[in-house]
C-alpha cells in the first residue's frame, strides 16, 4: 500500500477532507473552476509552517476525533488561530498549503521517490488494491471506494516546482504526520 494511503489522520485537513468539510482543499474559483483541488505554488517557507503545525493540528485532530467530528464555529476558530500562529495568513491558506503538499506526496514514488502524476498513481493503487489476495472484500470494497473519491479530487499537478519544495522536506513531512 501507498504511504500516503497509511498515514494517520494526524494531519487535520485529511481529517477534515474525510468528513467532507467544505473548504478543505477545494474551493471554486472562476480561472481553477476545472480543478478540484486549488493549486498553487508552494514555497520552502509554506512547507516548513505546514511541518511546524502539525504538533498543534494534532491537538485539534484528538479533539474532533473524541466528539462527533463536526467543525464548530469554536473549531474553526481554533484552527484559524493555529494557521495564524504557524505563519499562514490564515486557515485558508494552510488548507491550500496541505492540500498541495499532499497532492505531490500521493505522487511521489515511497521505494524510489520519483513522481508519478497523482491520477496515475492512483489508478496504479487501484489495480493493486483489486490484485491484493490478503485483503477481504470489505477491504478491498473501502480502499476503492476511497480511491474512487481521490480520484475526483486530483488532476494533474499544475506546478511542477512544488514537486522539488516536497521532495527536499519529505522525511520531515512523513515525520510530523505519524
Amino acid at each position: 500500500m501507498r504511504q500516503f494511503l497509511q498515514w494517520p489522520t494526524l494531519c487535520l485537513f485529511g481529517l477534515l477532507l474525510a468528513l467532507g468539510w467544505p473548504g478543505a482543499g477545494a474551493r471554486a474559483q472562476d480561472d481553477q473552476a476545472n480543478e478540484p483541488i486549488y493549486q498553487i505554488k508552494l514555497t520552502d517557507k509554506q512547507v516548513t509552517n505546514f511541518i511546524a503545525a502539525q504538533p498543534d493540528l494534532a491537538k485539534a485532530s484528538e479533539k474532533l476525533q473524541d466528539g462527533v467530528g463536526e467543525i464548530d464555529a469554536a473549531m474553526e476558530k481554533e484552527l484559524a488561530a493555529i494557521a495564524k500562529k504557524h505563519g499562514f495568513s490564515g486557515l485558508e491558506e494552510l488548507d491550500d498549503v496541505t492540500a498541495n503538499i499532499m497532492l505531490v506526496m500521493t505522487g511521489l514514488d515511497p521505494e524510489t521517490g520519483e513522481f508519478v502524476e497523482p491520477v496515475a498513481a492512483l489508478k496504479k493503487e487501484q489495480e493493486a488494491v483489486k490484485a491484493d489476495t490478503e485483503l477481504s472484500d470489505a477491504e478491498k470494497k473501502e480502499r476503492l471506494d476511497y480511491l474512487r473519491e481521490a480520484l475526483k479530487t486530483i488532476g494533474p499537478l499544475k506546478y511542477k516546482q512544488n514537486v522539488e519544495i516536497v521532495k527536499a522536506h519529505k522525511d520531515a513531512i512523513e515525520k510530523a504526520l505519524e
